[in-house]
């Protein structure tokens, strides 16, 4: 087993070990933490995701940013693998991908990657360094990567403090860092 899929096993352990109430608690948090960052401030369309495997839920956050009047893109993976991004509007269809993640059902607008202001990330680990580890396909690095760097959103990471690396996590030259992350204890602009 390589050193990444040992830090993948450990830190989604330490993920699915958090209760359902500390869970929820955090969700909120995050959620305030972000408006009070002021994050959202200037992004007019902002990419989120539906949580899993006891990744933070962005429910709240999402609930508080349609509120905004924030245009919302949700990932949608193609059979060919390729993720893209369309418009979720409050009560808006979804359907269950081959993973049972929820995304926009067929109909729903697509979202240019170049309008895309702000993305919010899962992971499972983090680093100071701003260095992620997320489920090991690739899909978030593979659709970032067609994007010229100079016309890549903001890229927040979203998680539970359980889920920071206190050492710096392996990467690979395609693996895209983060600008910063947003846990329960606050905004923080990575790297340090």
């Amino acid at each position: 087993m390589s050193e990444r899929q040992e830090l993948r096993r450990h830190y989604r352990r330490k993920r699915n070990a958090l209760t359902p109430e500390i869970q929820n608690v955090n969700a909120e948090a995050v959620a305030k933490r972000f408006f009070t960052s002021g994050l959202g401030l200037r992004a007019k369309t902002i990419g989120a995701y539906f949580a899993e495997d006891a990744e933070l839920d962005l429910y709240p956050l999402i609930m508080r940013l349609l509120a905004a009047n924030k245009r919302l893109a949700m990932p949608v993976v193609r059979a060919d693998g390729v993720m893209e991004f369309y418009r979720y509007r409050r009560n808006g269809r979804l359907v269950l991908n081959r993973y049972g993640i929820p995304e926009p059902a067929p109909g729903a607008a697509f979202v240019s990657p170049l309008s895309i202001d702000l993305l919010l990330v899962p992971l499972v680990a983090f680093d100071r360094f701003g260095m992620r580890l997320g489920m090991g396909a690739g899909f978030y690095d593979r659709f970032l990567g067609r994007i010229p760097e100079r016309f890549r959103p903001l890229l927040v990471g979203i998680a539970h403090e359980a889920q920071r690396c206190m050492d710096p996590l392996p990467y690979e030259d395609w693996d895209i860092p983060l600008n910063g992350v947003v846990t329960e204890a606050g905004w923080q602009t990575l790297p340090e």
